[in-house]
């Protein structure tokens, strides 16, 4: 693709190297950047580079927060319930469905060899220590965690983890999603959705 002038390309090459934007929609953002008043720019400019340098991780759960120190704490929740995810965006998609009022843990990622990244890379060592300083206040952890190989693997290890600690482990419940037909399902997503099956209620229908 030609430009024309430096500027664009080198605002395009970076623009396109986030996920889920091509080269097409890159120079269409710079284009509309450079049509917007100076300010405009300039505000956007300062907040990634704040979100960049100001951002922080709570000491607890390791959700995404303006300082070390997030809500966790101070929000009434069910305390007796800690739901184990892989990132933030997870919990933001959790807290949408309005059917959980615990508490979260962030990993920061998933056991990947693959990857190079192992169980001292996430912060799986301080979900333990939240375990044992709660005093067996902690009655159950939910590890919604991605069904494929990694998230798997990473739940499994976070399962002997916390074996002797004598907690309900769950998993999130994994099958066909509401409005999708079976012939389109693929054998793992069904045959997990026989072994899980739920008894049926009439009276609900």
């Amino acid at each position: 693709m030609l430009y024309p002038s430096k500027l664009i390309e080198d605002a395009v090459n970076e623009i396109s190297k986030l996920p889920g934007i091509g080269k097409k929609t890159a120079l269409r953002l710079t284009l509309h950047l450079l049509k917007q008043d100076e300010n405009a720019t300039e505000k956007l400019s300062e907040a990634l580079i704040n979100l960049r340098k100001k951002t922080k991780y709570c000491r607890i759960c390791h959700i995404i927060s303006d300082s070390e120190d997030c809500t966790c704490e101070s929000i009434r929740k069910d305390s007796s319930i800690l739901c184990v995810v892989e990132d933030t965006p997870d919990v933001i998609a959790i807290q949408n469905t309005a059917q959980f009022y615990g508490y979260f843990h962030v990993l920061g990622g998933i056991i990947s060899p693959m990857e190079g990244v192992g169980p001292g890379e996430l912060n799986i060592e301080s979900l333990i220590d939240r375990v044992k300083k709660s005093s067996g206040l902690i009655k159950e952890v939910i590890l919604a965690l991605s069904p494929t190989m990694e998230g798997d693997t990473t739940a499994f290890y976070i399962a002997k983890k916390l074996k002797p600690f004598n907690i309900k482990i769950t998993t999130i419940a994994r099958g066909i999603p509401i409005g999708g037909e079976l012939e389109y399902a693929d054998e793992i997503t069904l045959g997990r959705s026989i072994v899980q099956r739920l008894e049926y209620d009439a009276t609900t229908n």
